[in-house]
């Protein structure tokens, strides 16, 4: 009898872990695809930025540049 039991707990046992297994590989996926889509708007901030900034910069040296190569 202990047998029968032994195999309907093990039973049990292995479909909630494959139950398990196929929620976290679900909350796997969305968390993959949230933090993707967060470090692309991310990027896009920081282009913005950075961009800015260096056409500030790379623009005034560019011209200082220009204006020494004509003399």
């Amino acid at each position: 009898m202990g047998s029968i039991f032994s195999a309907i707990g093990g039973a049990i046992n292995s479909v909630i872990s494959a139950i398990a297994s196929v929620i976290m590989a679900i909350v796997g996926g969305i968390t993959s695809v949230l933090v993707a889509i967060w470090n692309f708007i991310i990027d896009i901030i920081c282009c913005r930025c950075g961009s800015r900034r260096r056409a500030r910069t790379s623009g005034g040296y560019g011209r200082r540049r220009r204006g020494g190569a004509t003399y």
